[in-house]
């Protein structure tokens, strides 16, 4: 291991008073600002990047917690929020591998300059500050970087562009952010395991076929998404654990390849403005554990093939706020145990149900799907779709 220095020169201030005084009255101050000592790093990738660091830190604006004043001498691996590893390239070095940042609320104008100047950085964690800026383009040649987390800060401008060249990325958050525009179909076959776009301003999704992706937690809620959710996305995304669209402005019916999901354990969609009847295909579920899509203007009965799935993993099926208008022994026996959730509906002799002139309105001018053959179309050997007789509650 080789010992790598940096020699600061002091800053001598000589203070002369009005008058002119003896030379014994003359008072020598040094400035320890740039620091007086020789500075020694255990390697010389270390010394390399503590002139980086120091430049990001004079461009700090913020530091409520006083993060930075521990980022100081030569001992890099001390500072707070820097964490040092072997690189991979060589298991005998001493490097900067990890950052973690998470609610430091540190302030700056950009991350350029710092974050795509670290070559040898593998995760960079900066959940909750003040970073503006966007991504740096720089971050694309960080060739171990496969965390990346700069979600709840004020990064601004469309989606950034960058990570699509980043193969080695599985985990991108830019959760709470100011970002707009649309969400190139790309990102979705990365090799990325985590997706989490929420409480930003995207307002388009891809619509073709994306290909396979192997994404097994995607967020896209509180966005302004608009438009159909495509048959050709959710064919993409088979292989999701949990997937949240809720709080958009997603229009059209759903496809009934939604009932392909069949690995995913939590679908979220409420609040939007999705209608038509639901589809058998939701029966395929099997794993689902937390199925929303409560807050839309879906109508029509409520299947019992989907009912059955609460004698499995089910445990809560909200369609509150739509406009259901029947349901079977199942679904009763559902409700009855607290799985399903059927408030504000028109379901006859049910409480807590809408108002019958508001439900003959929606009726009135209500729509129809495309593709309805579909509705009825079951993709999948169900376990639970033949019962005979429902359960007691």
């Amino acid at each position: 291991m080789s010992i790598s220095t940096f020699s600061y020169v002091p800053v001598v201030l000589l203070l002369l008073p009005a008058a002119t005084p003896a030379a014994s009255e003359l008072t020598l101050v040094v400035d320890l600002q740039p620091v007086h000592e020789l500075l020694q790093f255990v390697d010389q990738r270390l010394a390399s990047i503590y002139p980086i660091i120091q430049n990001f830190k004079s461009t700090i604006t913020s530091d409520p917690l006083g993060i930075t004043a521990s980022w100081r001498t030569s001992d890099i691996c001390s500072y707070r929020g820097f964490y040092c590893d072997n690189p991979p390239d060589n298991k005998s070095a001493i490097t900067v591998g990890s950052i973690d940042f998470n609610g430091f609320r540190l302030g700056a104008p950009t991350l350029e300059g710092f974050l795509d100047m670290l070559p040898d950085l593998a995760l960079f964690h900066a959940n909750s500050n003040e970073f503006e800026g966007t991504v740096p383009s720089g971050v694309a040649k960080l060739p171990y970087l496969y965390e990346l987390d700069l979600s709840n800060n004020r990064l601004t401008g469309p989606f950034p562009t960058v990570v699509l060249g980043m193969p080695g990325l599985t985990f991108l958050d830019l959760r709470f952010n100011q970002f707009t525009g649309s969400v190139p179909g790309q990102i979705f076959v990365q090799n990325l395991n985590a997706l989490f776009l929420n409480d930003n301003a995207f307002d388009r999704l891809p619509l073709d076929n994306l290909g396979i992706s192997h994404i097994l937690y995607l967020t896209l809620a509180d966005n302004r998404f608009t438009g159909p959710i495509t048959p050709g996305i959710l064919k993409s995304l088979a292989t999701l654990n949990e997937v949240l669209f809720l709080n958009n402005n997603l229009t059209g019916c759903l496809p009934y390849e939604l009932g392909l999901l069949r690995e995913a354990t939590v679908i979220d969609i409420g609040d939007n403005q999705l209608t038509g009847t639901l589809p058998l295909s939701l029966s395929c579920l099997t794993k689902v554990e937390q199925l929303n899509l409560a807050g839309n203007q879906l109508h029509g009965g409520v299947p019992e093939a989907i009912c059955r799935l609460g004698l499995g993993n089910l445990a809560n099926l909200s369609l509150s706020g739509n406009y259901f208008n029947n349901v079977g022994p199942w679904c009763r026996t559902m409700i009855e145990r607290g799985v399903l959730d059927v408030r504000n509906n028109c379901i006859q002799k049910l409480p807590s149900q809408r108002p019958v002139e508001e439900c003959a309105r929606f009726f009135g001018h209500m729509g129809t799907c495309p593709r309805m053959w579909s509705y009825s179309y079951i993709p999948c050997k169900n376990p639970h779709s033949a019962p005979t007789t429902a359960p007691s509650p």
